[in-house]
């Protein structure tokens, strides 16, 4: 338990730190280095610029060199100027803040693909909206012979759902199949539930997880849930290797135009053929313009044997300089608005329905103990809080069992916790992982919980003063905002305020104690990224020895309107050096 207790130690320190740094600090002193010959001087140097480092031993500074993919200085423009020479590419910041490029923890880029180009609903409408917005989808594609889209919040439709007569009153020539914002759910058109052949006598794969909505007389009523929305999906055919590799390259762009330069693909979950080939066509291209650390995807007992050496097995054959395959990526229950994430009370009018887990605590103690006895990073989704709980659970067991591992552990969601398990995230060493989008305040939420579950929701505030590490992703296409979920700046505005973008006089998701410090939550998009990652040594900070992936940014996000950070735009991307994205 010393390790623990060395992180602990630094958490609070870095806690006090990131409090004190909702306004910039005076600039500090320069990281000490020998500076270059003048005469080999730096690749690129940025000078005059307002630099947020996030490296706890110089919080801010003037000036950063870079030399190859490398940052070999960070201090004051005047420091900077040994490391000009003839050849050496200068950049006036004139003021604008840099940050370290943010690293989007959570996401599929795979799945992105695959939807980047179809409808994408907006989330905060409504169904009326949405079923507008499907109608005038499909009379501009008449071509189309399948409309396939994603975005509506199921928790609108209230407790049925939405209905296949919503959609079958205006597109009733073709099969009509959308994802829901979480990707939990998909609303079925008539023709659609027939071409995939579900009826009546359709039996469910899991009851009460992975099933078909039905009416009274037991007919589907067009709402499928968990693993009956992938596999219409799949029966549709409306996902095919090509479409995946031209989305994936569509995807790492618009992260690139949001300041992103590292992602965490937490599942292929059905697209594992794909994903390498998608990949590699990227780096031939010289497209791949993120660094990519993958999971392996489990959410089945029955598919528990081997699955640890297969893991194994990829970490070793996998890596590269933009592409690891490292990590196990454990799904334990489902979402609050299916009804499906595991609770410790029943869901609000439906008596004896406390959802699911989808593994045993034995089950999960077993495999996050043998990927721990391997060294495997674990990732584990869980919303509710039993899901949550039994997490933490299985990371206990596995830090007894093996004291010495370097496996990080993270639970990622973390929508509804106890008070009992807030504590145990860093008291584990387990980083909370989450999208700070969802903490906007969701008045559909209040239908399926407590009102004690409601006001604990999404406890970022409660997170920090635990000195748990935190980390922020996009979960898109699962983000609910389309592609704007991928933008860090956007969901920093809402992990601040609780609240819609820009509306200082809408509603505060409970609890407003839970609101979090920008700095926190740059924290969460940088160095608690990295960290999560196991690559805290290499990203995640403005630190000589790192790589020089940075972000610059048309405003300072500490000194604008709160209710404006979502309108911040990235001037210029760069990874390992290299610009590969700028605003103009």
């Amino acid at each position: 338990m010393r390790v623990l207790f060395r992180y602990v130690t630094l958490l609070l320190t870095a806690g006090l730190l990131a409090c004190s740094q909702d306004a910039p600090p005076p600039v500090a002193s320069s990281q000490e280095i020998t500076p270059a010959p003048v005469q080999l001087g730096a690749d690129r140097v940025f000078t005059n610029g307002k630099i947020y480092t996030v490296d706890e031993s110089q919080i801010w500074a003037e000036a950063v060199a870079v030399s190859g993919d490398e940052i070999v200085y960070v201090g004051s423009s005047d420091g900077a100027s040994q490391w000009i020479g003839d050849n050496t590419q200068v950049e006036d910041l004139a003021g604008k803040l840099m940050l370290p490029g943010f690293i989007d923890s959570h996401a599929h880029p795979l799945h992105g693909g695959a939807y980047i180009r179809s409808l994408s609903l907006d989330t905060f409408a409504g169904p009326d909206e949405w079923v507008q917005q499907v109608a005038e989808y499909a009379e501009a594609h008449p071509e189309m012979p399948i409309i396939f889209g994603y975005g509506f919040l199921a928790s609108a439709f209230g407790p049925e759902g939405p209905l296949a007569s919503q959609l079958d009153a205006i597109v009733a020539d073709r099969p009509v199949l959308i994802m829901d914002e979480g990707f939990h759910g998909a609303w079925a058109n008539s023709l659609a539930l027939a071409q995939i052949g579900v009826t009546k006598d359709t039996p469910d794969p899991l009851p009460g997880f992975s099933y078909y909505k039905r009416d009274a007389e037991g007919n589907p009523t067009g709402y499928l849930l968990e693993g009956t929305a992938g596999s219409a999906t799949d029966a549709l055919g409306v996902i095919s290797p090509e479409s995946v590799s031209l989305g994936l390259g569509d995807v790492v762009d618009i992260l690139n135009s949001y300041g992103v330069t590292s992602v965490f693909d937490a599942g292929a979950m059905g697209m594992e053929s794909m994903q390498l080939p998608a990949i590699e066509r990227l780096v031939e291209e010289g497209e791949m313009t993120v660094r990519m650390v993958a999971a392996h995807y489990i959410n089945s007992p029955d598919d528990m044997e081997g699955v640890v050496e297969l893991v194994a097995n990829r970490k070793a054959t996998t890596k590269s300089e933009l592409f690891h395959l490292n990590t196990l990526k454990i799904s334990q229950d489902g979402t609050v608005e299916g009804r499906t994430a595991g609770m410790f009370e029943d869901y609000q009018g439906e008596p004896g329905n406390k959802g699911e887990v989808l593994f045993t605590q034995t089950q999960m103690n077993t495999m996050v103990s043998q990927a721990a006895g391997q060294d495997i990073d674990v990732h584990i989704h869980a919303l509710g809080e039993r899901a949550i709980t039994e997490s933490l659970n299985a990371v206990e067991v596995a830090r007894v069992d093996h004291p010495n591992s370097t496996t990080r552990y993270a639970i990622c969601h973390v929508q509804v916790i106890t008070d009992t398990d807030l504590p145990r995230f860093a008291a584990l060493d387990v980083v909370a992982q989450s999208t700070p989008l969802w903490a906007a305040y969701d008045d559909f939420g209040k239908q399926f919980v407590s009102e004690d579950q409601f006001n604990r929701f999404f406890r970022f505030g409660g997170l920090k003063e635990t000195g748990a590490t935190m980390s922020f992703g996009s979960d898109f296409p699962a983000s609910g905002a389309g592609s704007l979920g991928m933008s860090p700046l956007f969901n920093i505005e809402i992990g601040h305020t609780r609240q819609e973008p820009g509306k200082p006089d809408s509603n505060v998701q409970p609890r407003e104690s839970e609101r979090l410090d920008i700095a926190s939550l740059i924290e969460g998009y940088t160095i608690g990224g990295a960290y999560q990652l196991n690559m805290e040594d290499q990203i995640g900070s403005i630190t000589v020895g790192k790589k020089a992936d940075l972000v610059v940014l048309s405003e300072n996000v500490f000194e604008v309107d709160p209710y404006s950070v979502h309108k911040i735009a990235v001037e210029q991307t760069i990874l390992g050096g290299k610009t590969v994205y700028t605003g103009d």
